[in-house]
């Protein structure tokens, strides 16, 4: 009777009552032990007790702690069964056999997980004072066992809880479920290694409020020394509403991206559409002015000369745009290879002698004696110097334009230049600046004479660029310009 009667008090004490060998190994497990640990009699008994209830790493097991004295206490950590982290106080005693039984040992283990945060509580409180309550971010201190130690105002109503509700919580309880396991290995890797690791660093991560409404934050931490051990302090911020900023902005972006791909199809298939028309227009107003259906009078050769034009500004403006379209959406392709300069710039030349003619502008050319060759596309380079003396007589009205090719280094890089020089109207320094964008022109009273889209220059740097290139440029308003596309020589 009196046996059963010790056994039923043993069963019914609240703390971990655990009988080991001297080896370690479980040879009695109470219902205490089960409450504190989480495994039941039959799960502990003939395993050892350090495989049960000590974390990874820990190289201190409980069974070790006996070879210096046949009795004791001490307080540590261990995990439970569920993975948990809890602190407790461990007392032993030896109970030697008789000879023919072996030595075993008696344990008590009672959860002081709750003393130890209240502890802690009480050193941070007196070391901070009120200092936590006046930072504008969630401030929580935890301890090496995940336990909150102290939490200010701001997270307890981050994450919905009353005053000092949140103390002696386990961290995980804090986010949502799917994010507790992996959470636990990045803490246990924390505590190893606690360094600060400032906001907006790390893994992507939400909070689960009382309620169970989840929201995603931004943490920062911070190693914390104490008397009894290193906490870790947590700065928490709720980015809801920066997320609801950066998901607004995607979609934007998304529908961007969905109307310049229409706008590039659309040109795309517009491309022969809008040229065959113009084509047209030019070159039946070229037939009736060179009198081949029949005579016409000054007035209608006057006429035809006007649609002319029109029809060849606007074919203009229609191919930059498609070559600006297709640089940008990156389906150009260019040929580079070896290019003689010198017949380029004859045939550019001798495109634009008329025009320069009949303002009375001389239009000259000038070349070093040895041949300069570069690695570009033929295409490419005669468009850029097409939009270049274009610019040069559309904005001289008296003087010249000269054209000088030679080889220079820019850079660092060995490159010919071929510059186109002016005596024109030149440009502001207030002007320099939108000189190379996109439907930008020259403002001013005294340049709003002259016609244009804007969209010159801005290509013809594109194409220079896209060539390995650049386009410089100098100017003195009311003296001239001088722009020099230097390109890459042939090696």
């Amino acid at each position: 009777m009196t046996t059963d009667f010790g056994t039923l008090i043993l069963q019914q004490t609240p703390d971990a009552v655990v009988v080991t060998t001297t080896g370690g190994e479980v040879a009695c497990w109470t219902n205490g032990a089960q409450a504190v640990f989480g495994y039941t009699s039959e799960e502990a008994v003939g395993r050892q007790l350090d495989a049960l209830i000590v974390p990874p790493g820990d190289a201190a097991g409980p069974a070790r702690q006996t070879l210096a004295r046949d009795q004791g206490s001490y307080e540590s950590m261990r995990q439970a069964k569920d993975g948990t982290l809890i602190y407790v106080d461990s007392s032993y005693k030896l109970i030697p056999g008789d000879g023919s039984r072996p030595d075993y040992i008696l344990w008590s283990k009672k959860d002081v997980t709750a003393l130890k945060v209240l502890r802690d509580a009480k050193l941070l409180e007196a070391r901070y004072d009120g200092i936590l309550e006046s930072m504008p971010d969630a401030i929580i201190i935890a301890n090496a066992a995940g336990r909150i130690v102290l939490a200010n105002g701001q997270a307890e109503a981050l994450f919905g809880y009353p005053r000092h509700a949140l103390r002696g919580m386990v961290l995980e309880n804090l986010m949502p479920a799917r994010y507790r396991s992996a959470h636990l290995h990045y803490r246990a890797g924390f505590a190893a290694q606690p360094l600060v690791r400032p906001m907006g660093r790390g893994r992507e991560l939400y909070g689960l409020r009382s309620d169970g409404v989840e929201f995603p934050v931004e943490i920062s931490l911070s190693p914390v020394g104490t008397e009894e051990g290193t906490l870790v302090m947590s700065a928490i911020r709720d980015i809801s509403e920066r997320k609801q900023f950066e998901l607004a902005l995607q979609e934007k972006n998304v529908e961007l991206a969905k109307a310049v791909a229409a706008k590039d199809r659309f040109l795309a298939g517009m491309s022969h559409e809008l040229r065959t028309p113009l084509n047209a227009i030019i070159g039946f107003t070229g037939t009736m002015l060179m009198k081949l259906p029949g005579p016409i009078n000054d007035e209608q050769a006057k006429q035809l000369r006007m649609v002319q034009s029109s029809a060849r500004q606007l074919l203009s403006l229609i191919n930059d745009l498609l070559e600006l379209t297709r640089i940008d959406s990156g389906k150009i392709e260019l040929d580079r290879a070896p290019l003689s300069c010198k017949p380029l710039i004859d045939e550019v030349l001798n495109s634009f002698k008329s025009q320069a003619r009949s303002k009375g502008l001389a239009l000259e050319f000038e070349l070093p004696p040895e041949e300069v060759t570069v690695a570009g596309d033929r295409r490419a380079v005669q468009q850029i110097l097409m939009n270049l003396v274009h610019n040069a007589i559309k904005f001289t009205n008296n003087g010249k334009v000269l054209v000088r090719l030679a080889k220079s280094v820019v850079g660092e890089r060995a490159c010919a230049t071929i510059s186109v020089a002016d005596t024109g109207i030149g440009i502001g320094d207030e002007q320099r600046g939108t000189l190379f964008q996109a439907f930008s022109q020259l403002d001013g009273n005294a340049l709003r004479q002259f016609e244009g889209t804007g969209l010159g220059l801005h290509l013809s740097r594109k194409l220079a660029a896209l060539l390995h290139g650049e386009i410089l440029f100098d100017s003195e308003y009311g003296k001239g310009s001088v722009f020099t596309l230097a390109l890459p020589l042939e090696e």
